[in-house]
Formats: structure tokens, sequence, C-alpha cells
């Protein structure tokens, strides 16, 4: 099984393929789309699109696992995420991928064992369930490889398994 996880951002959205294989994982790719900031905003979604729909037709994962967006303060970040989100679930639409959508805290909890954990403990984890030479950069794509962890617990479990 191939897992995507995406964590949206309109300036880096981070990607990791994540392949189980029983008890098993492994990254398969990963990394980050990246736009600039002076690029209009409809231009940004666009590249991000073009980039998540390539690396779709090139891997073709199971499912795709996205994190649920996390509303804090800052409004100002969250409408880009929402969007730079909304083009990944697009595209996941287009090519009939099924979703596992994942809090944070689920995420945190699925990679470290507590839902609270810093990101530098996130960021070790990965790099050691993936068994990584380094842990991966920028934040974005360790971020994304922790959600793919997490949906790819929860695709495993057969009440998932049953609602697809």
């Amino acid at each position: 099984m191939l897992v995507l996880g995406i964590d949206p951002g309109t300036a880096i959205c981070g990607y990791g393929f994540v392949e189980q294989e029983g008890s098993r994982l492994r990254a398969r790719s990963y990394g980050a789309i990246t736009t600039p900031s002076k690029m209009a905003v409809e231009k940004r979604l666009l590249k991000i699109y073009t980039e998540l729909e390539a690396l779709i037709q090139k891997y073709s994962p199971d499912a795709m696992g996205v994190e649920q967006l996390f509303f804090n303060r800052n409004v100002t970040t969250a409408i880009p995420v929402g969007q730079a989100r909304g083009i990944v679930l697009l595209a996941a639409a287009q090519n009939n991928i099924p979703i596992v959508e994942r809090t944070p805290l689920q995420v945190k909890q699925s990679v470290t064992g507590y839902g609270k954990a810093t990101k530098e403990q996130v960021i070790y984890m990965v790099t050691k369930l993936l068994n990584l030479p380094a842990p991966p950069h920028p934040d974005d794509t360790a971020d994304a490889l922790a959600v793919a962890i997490s949906a790819a617990h929860c695709v495993d479990s057969i009440a998932w398994r049953n609602r697809i």
C-alpha cells in the first residue's frame, strides 16, 4: 500500500509517499512544492496543483492523508492553507484517491505516541520510523511524512477498509 501524505501550504506544500508492507514502513519519495511569495495567489495554487498532479500520476498512491485544518489565532495564515488544502482535495477527487483526514493531535499521537509532541520530536520519530539517512527538510516535508505514516496506520484498519 502506498500512501501520500500532504502538509498543505501556499508557500511550501510538503509531500511524502510512504509504502507499507505488513508492519514495515518505507519512504518512497518526499519533498516540497514551493512557490515564490511574489507570485499571484492563483498562479501559486496552479503550480501546487500541477506539481501534485504530476506526483500522483508518477506514483499512483492508494490513499492520501491530509491534515485537518487547525484554526489558531492567525486567520491570515489559515486562509491560504485552506486554499492549498482545497487544491489537494481536488487532486485526490479527480484521481479517485480515498482521503484520510487526521487532526494534528492524531498525527503526533500516531508518530510519537504523544499527541502534544514537539516539532523536533515528530521529525526525530519520522526519521527513525522510516530509517531515513537524515531528518527531512524543510519541516513541511517531515510533517507530510508524519501525516502519511498516520494515514497508513488508519488505512490498515479493517474499519477503514470497509469504508471504501
